[in-house]
């Protein structure tokens, strides 16, 4: 279905959703040639779509050639159960045979935190090949996002600074949420050939509708990427009349 902002796919509940975004990804990743940049979200939604993709669907991905990136980190060790790296890496990095060097978690450990911000942009860079993006020219091609209740997405969230940052890739949040996050900026965001938001549960209905209606000025209704945009969404969250 089409909406005002970006395609809407609606699945019956969350394991469909889980299936049908690995089915998403196996599909928009097929025709790329070289090197392949993704950028994984943190949350409970994306977990099960982790842990497919790294036992029902192990043997679809062409796994030498994927680089795994975060849309945003929690500044804590990678051990601890809050980091995002730990839940991706458990549930799917662990179990399938990616080459170490093509993945690239925030460091959090040994490093200020705005200090690890710029160490992720640089690394960012040097993966692009520029310090500056090019609209003709994606930093990832395939960006995976979450919906938050109050609108956020990755850790864009309402009424922080970092909402108005247009220069850097990478920033520090120290507000908003108990602990301090590292996040891309809406120009990383937005440079993605395709991004896809992945929405689960009735508490979401909400805000998944203001979103893609644009009735709303939350963080992920200001997005405006460069590449195609999907929200892939189970029943609940979708609604009804979806």
């Amino acid at each position: 279905m089409k909406g005002e902002f970006g395609n809407l796919v609606v699945f019956p509940d969350g394991e469909a959703l889980a299936r049908g975004a690995a089915l998403w990804l196996k599909d928009r990743i097929a025709p790329l040639q070289g090197r392949i940049a993704i950028a994984l979200s943190g949350g409970s939604t994306p977990r099960r779509l982790f842990q497919l993709m790294g036992s029902d669907f192990r043997g679809e991905f062409p796994w030498a050639r994927m680089h795994f990136f975060w849309g945003d980190e929690r500044f804590v060790p990678h051990d601890n159960p809050e980091s995002n790296f730990r839940m991706a890496n458990e549930a799917l990095l662990s179990k399938v045979p990616v080459p170490p060097d093509n993945i690239h978690p925030v460091q959090t450990e040994g490093i200020e935190v705005d200090e690890a911000a710029r160490a992720y942009e640089r690394e960012l860079q040097a993966f692009y090949g520029a310090t500056a993006l090019e609209p003709g020219k994606f930093l990832f091609d395939v960006q995976f996002l979450g919906l938050g209740e109050d609108g956020h997405t990755a850790s864009l969230i309402p009424g922080e600074p970092v909402l108005n940052e247009r220069k850097r890739w990478v920033a520090a949040v120290a507000h908003g949420r108990p602990e301090t996050r590292i996040t891309l900026t809406y120009p990383a965001l937005e440079s993605s050939r395709h991004i896809a938001f992945l929405v689960s549960g009735a508490a979401k209905r909400e805000i998944l509708r203001a979103v893609r209606t644009r009735s709303t000025d939350v963080p992920a209704a200001r997005l405006h990427p460069l590449g195609d945009l999907t929200f892939l969404a189970d029943r609940a969250a979708a609604g009804p009349e979806a």
